[in-house]
């Protein structure tokens, strides 16, 4: 059994994020799991079903939506400053991190796609304070076959500074090939905090940029990971995952690659697909959880950090 919560918190901004947790019932979980989705989707709906799967595997699942995201205020879709976002959520789970409560517990970070991103930026902003991460398909570099024309790019990248907010970004129906099965890209179609349309001038600029910054410093990844991509991706480029995973400084990192599999591993694939991959993430997860003396050392470690800074 799971038990589920929702709530908010404000941010630096004054404005209200939507948050949210899923927990198993009958056991101390094993460790804290912690959620950055993807761009245009949010967490309670898209991400609903893989919170329910770590949960029933035994982690504390923690979740919450981006500004401009689904149940969070802001201009629907629309993405001002990268890094407001990559604060939000780093705020917010390492608030959660410092409860009395959840000191000494492992603490491990899971994206997808722009939340594979988010996950690699907070883990550059702290890389002692993470156990580990899950990168799906995280976006690195955008695909081809998303990427407009370099002219259209530098066109854009102009009437961004005039027309931000503005959704006229030339592109393919993202979830026509992110989501593999029908049904599935119906009910992201149907959900009304998912974002639709066109990407907003400012948002595919800060997108773009994001991703060529984390592709010119794949070799600062130091975090243990694991990176699991679809073969048959046609939103971010498998070829950078691979990249990442042979550059990144990490000597604890794992590289997945799934055949004839799309973009949205965690809730887009066929049943069969998916419990390959939660089979592969679950795994992962367990075997570093199961080192909590790791997490007792590096609290220790800070703690003495901290009081000698104050001498």
């Amino acid at each position: 059994m799971v038990m589920y919560e929702e709530g908010f918190v404000v941010n630096s901004r004054g404005m209200k994020l939507f948050t949210c947790v899923w927990k198993p019932v009958k056991q101390e979980p094993k460790a804290m799991l912690f959620l950055c989705h993807g761009y245009a989707v949010e967490s309670s709906i898209t991400m609903n079903s893989t919170a329910t799967r770590l949960a029933k595997a035994g982690f504390a699942v923690y979740g919450m939506d981006y500004e401009g995201h689904g149940k969070s205020e802001g201009l629907n879709g629309y993405i001002k400053k990268f890094d407001d976002l990559v604060d939000d959520v780093s705020i917010h789970y390492s608030t959660i991190c410092e409860k009395e409560e959840n000191k000494g517990k492992m603490r491990f970070l899971l994206g997808e796609s722009m939340g594979g991103a988010i996950v690699l930026l907070l883990a550059r902003k702290k890389p002692d304070f993470w156990d580990g991460a899950v990168l799906v398909a995280p976006m690195c570099k955008l695909a081809e076959e998303i990427k407009p024309h370099p002219l259209v790019i530098s066109i854009l990248t102009k009437l961004a500074l005039l027309i931000p907010t503005w959704k006229i970004v030339p592109g393919n129906d993202i979830v026509d090939i992110a989501v593999r099965e029908p049904h599935i890209r119906n009910q992201v179609r149907e959900n009304e905090y998912c974002y639709k349309g066109r990407p907003r001038l400012k948002t595919a600029y800060e997108l773009l940029m994001v991703s060529l910054d984390l592709e010119k410093n794949l070799h600062q990844v130091s975090i243990p990971f694991i990176v699991l991509h679809g073969e048959d991706d046609k939103v971010t480029d498998k070829s950078i995952s691979k990249m990442l995973y042979e550059m990144a400084s990490s000597s604890d990192k794992t590289f997945k690659l799934y055949p004839n599999m799309w973009h949205a591993l965690l809730f887009g694939e066929t049943p069969q697909n998916s419990d390959i991959v939660f089979g592969d993430i679950i795994k992962w997860l367990e075997d570093r959880a199961s080192d909590s003396s790791q997490r007792l050392e590096n609290e220790l470690k800070h703690r003495n950090d901290g009081l000698l800074k104050q001498k």
